[in-house]
């Protein structure tokens, strides 16, 4: 696999019918092949499972090529819906989440659906994209069925100064650059913290504020026709991105913030808004 594709999640679920759209919407920009992964998995007792494909009493030929058809289908209609770009697609055995972060350290991008055939129906980010979204070697972008894609809106971005957020910000620009899309950044702070330190919320305020204007001065003279919007305030960050991705066609988080505990691989902030945003949600970490 070559490390310039965007592999795709897939196994016949409407939300993993998004995450191709939504790949194939994002390849006709950049150039970049498409491969579409299906992990098979086998139950070790009594029966088996496979995504999207009728339970059977064990594994055998004809279900393997049932997902093999199943596969070629979606990418023989990839292919035709896109002429000018290259589709694959692999059918692999094991655990998914497993599968998947294996395979996302040789590819540029990850795109899942928020929940596949089993997840539960209550769940925004079923357990395979949340797991995933923590262990993956690239950036994972996170779809829902029900959020398609909307052109022209925003790319909404939180920053919080930690090094992290500072590589999302740059995933960030590279979107919004690549979609003649406006760039909002969101930066919060939490007034307690500043309290304890002897400033008053004016001059937090303004600390904040001007940390912000600084990260964003490289990207503001290397992007100069970007549309930039900030915000700074008090309040919780995972609320506000929520809020945010209401009218935004992508919300970018760095995988923990400077808040994060050390041993946590997905932060708080970044669980919450994979769960509860309106829109698609690129998770990014340092490679």
């Amino acid at each position: 696999m070559s490390g310039e594709e965007i592999l795709v999640g897939y196994d016949g679920s409407p939300d993993a019918a998004a995450a191709l759209a939504w790949a194939l919407d994002e390849a006709t920009r950049t150039g970049q092949t498409v491969r579409l992964t299906y992990v098979f998995e086998w139950l070790t007792v009594g029966g088996w499972i496979a995504p999207g494909v009728a339970p059977g009493a064990w594994p055998d030929a004809a279900a393997r090529q049932q997902v093999e058809q199943l596969v070629q289908q979606a990418v023989t209609d990839a292919a035709t819906a896109n002429p000018g770009l290259t589709v694959r697609g692999e059918v692999s055995d094991g655990p998914p989440a497993l599968m998947l972060q294996e395979r996302s350290a040789e590819a540029a991008l990850l795109v899942l659906g928020s929940r596949g055939h089993g997840g539960f129906t209550g769940l925004l980010a079923g357990s395979t994209a949340v797991s995933v979204t923590a262990h993956a070697h690239c950036p994972v972008v996170v779809v829902r069925g029900d959020t398609p894609t909307a052109t022209g809106k925003r790319v909404v971005v939180g920053v919080d100064g930690s090094e992290l957020s500072l590589v999302a910000l740059g995933f960030a620009v590279e979107r919004a650059a690549g979609r003649d899309a406006p760039l909002h950044v969101v930066r919060t702070w939490a007034p307690a913290q500043w309290r304890a330190q002897g400033f008053d919320p004016d001059e937090a305020q303004a600390a904040e504020r001007a940390s912000l204007d600084e990260s964003l001065r490289r990207w503001r003279e290397s992007v100069p026709g970007l549309t930039v919007t900030t915000e700074v305030l008090a309040g919780n960050a995972a609320s506000v991105l929520v809020e945010a991705s209401r009218d935004a066609q992508l919300v970018v988080v760095g995988t923990r913030g400077r808040g994060g505990l050390r041993g946590a691989l997905l932060g708080s902030v970044s669980q919450q808004v994979l769960q509860h945003a309106h829109c698609p949600v690129a998770v990014v970490r340092e490679r």
